[in-house]
This record gives C-alpha cells, structure tokens and sequence, in this order.
C-alpha cells in the first residue's frame, strides 16, 4: 500500500505569524524544548526581523539562517548544518526560493519543516518538489516532502506585490492543460493516472476559476489562493509525480529557462501563456483561460517581458527536449515557425476571437 506525506496542520488566518509557536506545538509534542532554525534572507529578515526574532525565543535553542542563493549547494550546506547541530525543527520563512531551499535541507537532515510564505506565487508552497539552481545557473527539481505544517498570514501575504499572487493564479492555471496531457499519456502509453490525485488538481484549478472575489488582496481571495496551491501541491505527493500539474505549459517555462536566460518572468506567468497557447494545440476552450486572466487584469502579452517572436517560436520548438520522458500534446501536433507566428501574433495583438479553433489550422 503506497503512503503518503500528507501536512499535518495548515492555518490561513490573519495575524497567524503571531500564533507560530502555539501551531507548531500542536502538530510537535513539546516542540518548544527541541532546537530550532528559521530560515530565512536578508529581505524578509528586513522586513520582519522583530517577528523572527519573538519566534525563535519561543525555543529552547534556535538560530535565525539567513540564506544569499537558492542552490542546491546551498541546500545541502544548510542540511549539514542542521543536522551536525541536532536541530529538530526547520521554519522557511520568506518567498518561494527560501522554501525550496529550507524544503530540501529539511528533507535531507530528515527534520520535521514548517512553512511560513511571505507570498503565493506558484505551487511549491506545498509540494513533494524543490526547485534549486545548479551549474551555470539551470534549475532542476529534486525530490522531497512536503510541509509537515503550512502558516498563511492573511496580513503578510496582503502585503506583498500583488504580480505575485497574479503569479500564483497563472500556475494554477496550468493544472487546466497539465490535466489533459496526463490523460493524453494515459491514451497513448497505458500510463496510469491517479483519478484522487486528477480529482484534486481539478479541485485546484475550478475553486479558483470559479471564485467571485477578484479583489486579490482579500481575506477570502487570499484564503482560496492558499488552498487551491496546497491541494496541487497534495495531488502531485499522491501522484508521485508533478503530472497532475505540469503538462506542455512548463516545458515551454522551462524551455524559456534553459534557453533564455535573460527573459525575466516569473514562472507563473511564464505557464500562464503557455496555458493559453497548449489550450490551442490541444484543440480546446482558450477563451476560457483568457477570461479567467483578464478577470485579474492578468495581460500574458509576451513582449510585456520581452518575449520576442523568435524567443517564443523556438521556445516552443525546444519545448519538448527539456523532458523528454514527459509526454504531451507536443508529441502529437505538429510544430511549424508559421503556425507559431501566428499565435504569437494573435496573443501580442490580445487579438484571440481569429484563432479559428475549427479550422483545422492549430491540429
């Protein structure tokens, strides 16, 4: 019988940054007199150094580790350093990239973590996945486990950009595409599909597409935004596997991060628009996706960061050799530079009723 690493708690809440202790004791028995860590960078540490600095009173022992890069290398120091110091409770505390750090040393020393976001930018928040960079700046994913307890304060999530919770919408939007490559595979390989895992990337996705708040920085958006990442986050640990969440969409993100290195967006947007173009070459509902963007005020024109025709055209055409092993819609249609051109056309010109889906023009 598989198991799984399910968390142990999750709390969204206002001021939740001030009850991190008493979270942390109620998923740890006597937490208070192990030694711990919190993990953090000089940003973060700027902005909310009081904050840490009550937490870590809260043990018997702690230290504040603040981080420069989001390495693997860097990763594995701070496993050494947790381990060799016998510290038995590891707390990231800042975006994305001090998660996935602190989620992998966690994970290596064998340590129980908790995470405290400071944005909600993609689904790492709480998958079995850490994103770390490696040689000559290419990032990879490793492995691990997911949160033992995830803390979502309302206020600080509140108070971040709000193009990382715009962020945050454009990767759960890829769950809509990943969906149908996973199936896809299914169909032309026998490869199994975890209809519970299915069921909650599907959750993820609708919770939100179909969420009347649009106010971003809401207490009910922010609280929806929470769950939905979680709940990919959870169908990708009982998957196994990233496939109920990456399809086609991240190989054309990851093919922007191998091959142009001085493209600088984020990865939610960067699924975001390759959402909207797999929805194309999977023959479906596009304007879905664009609707749901647009009621964010979410624009994916590409020359917003600058995105040119040929950086996409070949973006998409390298698409497929960043996993090979994964197979999606781009091993059955057939890519040229014109049919690339004119989509990149269409979405620079947010020109998308032209895109005549009937035509045969995109199988």
């Amino acid at each position: 019988m598989t198991e799984f690493n399910l968390p142990l708690c999750m709390r969204v809440k206002e001021q939740a940054i001030n009850e991190v202790d008493t979270i942390i004791e109620e998923c740890v028995t006597e937490a208070h007199k192990q030694r711990a860590i919190i993990v953090s960078d000089d940003v973060i540490y700027g902005l909310y150094k009081e904050k840490m600095e009550e937490l870590s009173e809260k043990f018997i022992e702690s230290k504040i580790y603040l981080i420069d890069q989001s390495s693997y290398y860097d990763a594995v120091e701070l496993g050494k350093y947790i381990a060799i110091h016998n510290i038995e409770i590891v707390i990231g505390f800042g975006g994305g990239k001090v998660l996935d750090t602190t989620k992998y040393a966690a994970y290596i020393a064998k340590k129980t973590y908790f995470c405290i976001p400071t944005s909600l930018s993609h689904d790492g928040l709480a998958s079995p996945i850490a994103v770390l960079s490696i040689d000559d700046g290419k990032r990879k994913s490793f492995g691990c486990k997911i949160p033992a307890g995830i803390i979502v304060d309302i206020d600080i999530i509140a108070n971040a950009p709000l193009e990382m919770l715009q962020s945050g919408i454009g990767d759960t939007l890829s769950n809509y595409t990943a969906l149908f490559d996973w199936r896809l595979d299914q169909k032309s390989h026998g490869k199994r599909v975890n209809d519970f895992a299915y069921m909650l990337s599907d959750i993820s996705f609708s919770s939100l597409y179909y969420n009347k708040e649009k106010s971003l920085k809401s207490k009910h958006f922010i609280k929806s935004m929470s769950e939905s990442l979680v709940l990919s986050g959870i169908a990708m640990e009982i998957a196994g596997n990233s496939r109920p969440c990456s399809g086609s969409e991240h190989l054309f993100s990851h093919s922007l991060d191998e091959n142009y290195k001085n493209i600088q967006i984020s990865h939610g947007m960067a699924v975001a628009l390759g959402s909207v173009v797999a929805s194309i070459l999977q023959n479906r509902d596009h304007q879905l996706l664009l609707n749901y963007l647009k009621s964010y005020d979410i624009s994916i024109q590409p020359m917003k960061w600058g995105i040119t025709k040929e950086v996409f055209v070949n973006a998409w055409l390298f698409a497929k050799d960043t996993r090979k092993d994964r197979y999606t819609i781009l091993n059955e249609v057939k890519l040229t530079r014109d049919r690339l051109e004119r989509i990149y056309d269409m979405v620079e010109e947010e020109n998308y009723e032209s895109i005549n889906l009937g035509s045969g023009i995109w199988q």
